[in-house]
């Protein structure tokens, strides 16, 4: 770390401690050419996900999106906010640690689907049917005869 008075490389850190609820580092330095004091806060780079929509169209990932998408899977189903906000950092955690720049939505929406089948089967089929567009009542009994023998 440059000196910023005197642009000196060497620096030694006086005092560290964590800031913004430990999601930074704080960190008191002194120049050991000019014994001048400065701060420095050091966190996590966050590269942001960019979701690649079916239409090819580019937009930044939107955890509440997910949410909310979930939330209305859930619907008067025995599900708490809690364990939907969990479900939601994990599909987010996923997202990161795949250190992917460009994550197609339709990747989401399966990630999304297969936390809902874990959680609950009627969420899960009303999340499916609006995302897979099922058209008929035969699609619709496919996909619950799927569930079905994935039960069995």
């Amino acid at each position: 770390m440059n000196c910023p008075y005197c642009s000196h490389y060497e620096t030694k850190v006086v005092d560290s401690r964590p800031t913004d609820e430990g999601q930074a580092i704080r960190r008191r330095r002194e120049c050991l050419n000019c014994k001048k004091r400065f701060t420095t806060y050091e966190k996590v780079e966050e590269i942001p996900i960019v979701i690649v929509k079916k239409d090819g169209n580019r937009q930044s990932f939107n955890r509440n999106k997910v949410i909310n998408g979930m939330i209305r899977a859930c619907e008067k189903r025995p599900v708490s906010m809690q364990l939907i906000e969990k479900t939601a950092d994990e599909i987010e955690r996923h997202l990161n640690n795949s250190m992917e720049k460009e994550i197609p939505s339709e990747y989401i929406g399966e990630l999304v689907m297969n936390s809902l089948k874990e959680i609950d089967d009627v969420a899960y089929v009303r999340f499916a049917s609006v995302y897979r567009h099922f058209k008929d009542i035969n699609t619709f009994m496919d996909e619950l005869n799927k569930l079905l023998k994935e039960r069995k």
